[in-house]
């Protein structure tokens, strides 16, 4: 028992480190005015005051709540319809999984600069629709405020979409045929054994992968930073990449921690809420 205890020491000392101590200093820093280099002075919570005075702040945590929830949505429906059809029927099966997995293995960053040439004005999107006659709805995707935020769930959305449909295949595949077997002998029509049989045995699978798309979906920022930089004229926004601007562009760094001390409080508040949901939803069924 002792040894397997020792065997452990590296992990732990490791989070603790890497982990557990920035959490801490950035605790620290919230509650003080620092530029990053002269020594910090405590302000107690003028930070926060400040930040909930601006009306930014309003902005910014509508627009990343706005793209979570729609984020969150559209991934698990996707991708629970992808590893439906994918999972037994279909002969390339095999194939399809890898090319629709295959974004989620790419950098965000890569991911979005690629979708930058696809949204440009004189990009991919546009093109295609010049030439099917569809050019009255050529337009700035990633310069237009009333579509910038979804271009941004739009790339999203196609590179994570491939986890969640591989979250429930496992969850699919570990369903007994006995209970498919049985669900037919009863009479149980396609749709009823989807509702009454395989939706409620994917509860755990449902759990994990909503849990994931709420993380990512709070925390966004490559895509935005890649895409629009927060513009135009703020439309896109989020926690993070204010906590971003406000540290390495104003050189706020104690402002900064305060905007990520206010994320890392609503990311553990909404993801821990939607898990007891889930976890209750679970043992009901």
């Amino acid at each position: 028992m002792q040894v397997s205890w020792l065997l452990a020491v590296p992990g732990v000392a490791a989070m603790l480190a890497f982990h557990f101590v920035p959490i801490g200093f950035g605790s620290y820093y919230a509650f003080t005015n620092w530029n990053g280099l002269s020594h910090a002075t405590w302000v107690g919570l003028k930070n926060f005051r400040s930040i909930f005075a601006d009306p930014s702040l309003r902005g910014a945590l509508w627009h990343v709540l706005e793209l979570t929830a729609c984020f969150v949505v559209a991934v698990n429906v996707i991708g629970l319809c992808l590893a439906l059809g994918l999972n037994r029927a279909v002969k390339t099966r095999h194939l399809l999984r890898v090319v629709f997995f295959a974004p989620v293995a790419l950098s965000p960053l890569a991911v979005s600069y690629i979708w930058l040439w696809i949204f440009d004005y004189q990009g991919a999107l546009n093109r295609v629709l010049v030439d099917v006659g569809l050019g009255s709805w050529r337009r700035p995707w990633l310069g237009d405020p009333s579509t910038a935020l979804w271009a941004i769930l739009v790339v999203m959305v196609w590179q994570f979409t491939g986890l969640a449909m591989v979250l429930y295949l496992a969850g699919l595949q570990g369903i007994s045929d006995d209970v498919y077997e049985a669900a037919l002998v009863d009479g149980a029509s396609g749709w009823m054994r989807l509702r009454r049989v395989v939706l409620p045995l994917l509860a755990p699978a449902l759990t994990v992968c909503a849990t994931i798309t709420m993380i990512s979906g709070l925390r966004v920022f490559d895509q935005v930073m890649a895409l629009t930089q927060g513009g135009p004229v703020n439309a896109t926004q989020t926690l993070a990449t204010e906590v971003y601007q406000e540290t390495f562009f104003l050189g706020q760094f104690g402002y900064g921690a305060a905007y990520a001390l206010i994320l890392t409080a609503l990311i553990t508040g909404l993801v821990l809420t939607q898990l007891a949901f889930l976890r209750r939803n679970e043992a009901r069924l």
